[in-house]
């Protein structure tokens, strides 16, 4: 079946106008849209990426071990060091979603988000008001943490009350266990469940919208030409080139919070 993009020709050229217009044209038809975020989508949040001129381990290499797994393992200094970061708020937890966050808010009350996928571990999303049973924190999340041996799991906040009650290290109340957030760190096996679910929304999608990806992380990235092959249109808007834009419909470079809320607004 031919998609939109074939029956209007569209275009990879044109100025930023016209490629919101035919970016709005696509949402108007599509019934599943499947969104895939990356870190451009939280960098107006005041959230550095990690590798980049400003990246959080370009400036504090040390910092890649709290991310490590097997040194958070090993070591409790690495553990504690990563605690206080939690408690001086180093980690985010004073940033506040931004108008792309709300713009796919809005693709939901539309009903037309079938699931979103994010790279970030920020919890934006969802405290921007995407429903949990539509999200897929494919890295995890810094809003919450689980014990590495039984799996118990709770607010981040929980955890961080005891620490600055003294507790360096907090154990788990459960089982003993080391806590740790609920992020996926190097090392860790991402959940089976949550690549099914990615998977399956992109096979079932009729436009895959990436924002603020490079598309270089796999199996994540594997989402586009999983649409493509399947018949959706793809809409990828990102400050710079990526490595899929050849599989696209419509490539938009531009400020990721700037442009969804004028694709996606009715």
């Amino acid at each position: 079946m031919p998609s939109l993009a074939d029956a209007y020709n569209f275009s990879q050229t044109g100025d930023l106008a016209s490629q919101i217009a035919q970016a709005r044209s696509l949402i108007a038809v599509a019934e599943r849209v499947v969104v895939l975020s990356g870190a451009g989508i939280s960098t107006d949040s005041g959230i550095p990426d990690f590798r980049g001129p400003q990246g959080v381990w370009t400036k504090d290499p040390e910092a890649e071990k709290l991310s490590t797994i097997s040194y958070y393992l090993s070591d409790p200094e690495v553990r504690k060091r990563s605690w206080k970061r939690y408690t001086e708020g180093r980690i985010w937890a004073d940033k506040e979603p931004n108008d792309g966050h709300r713009a796919l808010v809005e693709l939901e009350q539309q009903g037309k988000l079938h699931t979103l996928i994010t790279q970030n571990i920020d919890g934006l999303h969802e405290q921007a008001g995407t429903s949990p049973e539509l999200l897929v924190e494919i890295h995890g999340t810094t809003r919450r943490v689980r014990c590495l041996s039984c799996g118990d799991e709770n607010p981040m906040e929980v955890a961080l009350e005891r620490v600055r009650a003294g507790e360096e290290d907090p154990p788990c109340l459960i089982c003993g266990g080391i806590l740790k957030s609920a992020t996926i760190s190097f090392g860790q096996s991402l959940v089976p469940q949550d690549l099914m679910r990615a998977d399956a929304a992109a096979q079932v999608c009729d436009l895959l919208l990436a924002v603020g990806t490079s598309l270089q992380v796999y199996p994540v990235a594997d989402c586009v030409p999983i649409a493509h092959r399947n018949g959706a249109d793809v809409i990828i808007i990102n400050a710079e080139p990526t490595m899929m834009d050849d599989l696209s419909t419509l490539v938009i470079h531009a400020n990721t919070s700037e442009v969804l809320p004028q694709i996606v607004n009715s």
